[in-house]
């Protein structure tokens, strides 16, 4: 199995305190327009959606779990009172993670994902003809189960023979890409840490192969939230990569634009066409947001964001670093 490798993956997007008060629900109202998931964005600002019903809920070591069936989205995961992903467009979040890095590389076989528990950024990357392996390193056992049970969109890529779901156990291999499918760095937890350059120096880059390509989520991208944490893991990686972009893309359910970074030490191929005709190639199916000219068109920021991205300076450190509105839950592999 090899030595254990020190990450702090979670499951997900940012993390707020989750109380029961957070889902609305009056079952002796038969009024549907009274029940309502509420979710706070932050101090002064809440994004609330219309239930239809709570499909599920459970609690794990570390956090709460809901599945909720909401009018506008569909079926929502909701964690620690924070939406992870709807039905409706978690496509578009995990294609535009997935896709791009395993599009540039010209031959991968092997994805090692931190985080992911519920299974949608490893169904993305199974599509792929040429992986061999995929590996998600997730700490909590109960999301996963839950997701495994629940979220029927995944259910094959969870019985894929190619998937090593590890639960508390990094292994001592390297990779050809590597997946932060994490939350936003916030107060109160060590999550940041994994944004740190010191981590992704000393602890992600030896884990990739020559040739490797990293990418990570990197929080709300909007005009107005991008200066929270995206600009500055964008500029962060920089420090540790040679060839590093950040790219954007609006997802509805988020109430915001958001970002990834995609990072290597090998030039990154991002051409319409080329890109155009790999994913003909080498994707089983039909992808459902992202061809090549959409995700060139991603890599080209508004005026405001650009400025912004040229001239920040702040590196994320263990003693420096930003945070988004939230509480995280700490946990280590």
């Amino acid at each position: 199995m090899g030595e254990a490798v020190e990450f702090f993956p979670y499951n997900g997007f940012s993390n707020v305190h989750y109380e029961s008060n957070h889902i609305l629900i009056d079952e002796n109202n038969e009024d549907d327009n009274s029940n309502w998931f509420e979710e706070e964005i932050d101090v002064d600002l809440k994004w609330s959606f219309a239930l239809n019903r709570v499909l599920h809920k459970g609690t794990s070591e570390y956090q709460d779990i809901a599945l909720l069936d909401t009018k506008r989205f569909g079926k929502v995961l909701v964690i620690d009172g924070k939406m992870q992903s709807a039905e409706i467009d978690e496509f578009i979040y995990h294609e535009c993670l997935i896709h791009p890095p395993l599009l540039c590389h010209p031959n991968p076989k092997s994805v090692f994902i931190m985080g992911g528990g519920e299974g949608s950024a490893a169904r993305e990357a199974l599509r792929h003809k040429s992986i061999e392996k995929v590996v998600m390193c997730d700490i909590d056992q109960e999301v996963v189960d839950f997701c495994r049970k629940h979220l029927t969109a995944n259910h094959e890529a969870f019985r894929n023979i190619k998937l090593d779901l590890v639960i508390n156990d990094a292994k001592k291999e390297k990779f050809d890409i590597i997946v932060g499918d994490l939350a936003d760095p916030v107060e109160g937890g060590p999550c940041y840490q994994l944004y740190t350059k010191s981590f992704y120096e000393n602890i992600l880059k030896p884990k990739l192969n020559n040739n490797g390509i990293f990418v990570t989520q990197a929080g709300p991208a909007g005009v107005f939230t991008h200066k929270e944490v995206f600009s500055s893991i964008y500029n962060t990686i920089r420090q540790v990569f040679k060839y590093v972009r950040a790219y954007t893309a609006h997802v509805p359910s988020f109430a915001d634009t958001w970002g990834w970074v995609i990072a290597s030490d090998q030039p990154l191929c991002i051409e319409a066409g080329k890109m155009d005709k790999k994913i003909a190639e080498r994707i089983d199916g039909e992808l459902l947001y992202l061809n090549g000219p959409s995700f060139v068109a991603s890599t080209i920021l508004n005026k405001t964001v650009a400025k912004t991205m040229k001239n920040e300076t702040h590196v994320y450190s263990e003693d420096n670093a930003r945070f988004i509105h939230g509480q995280g839950v700490a946990y280590r592999i």
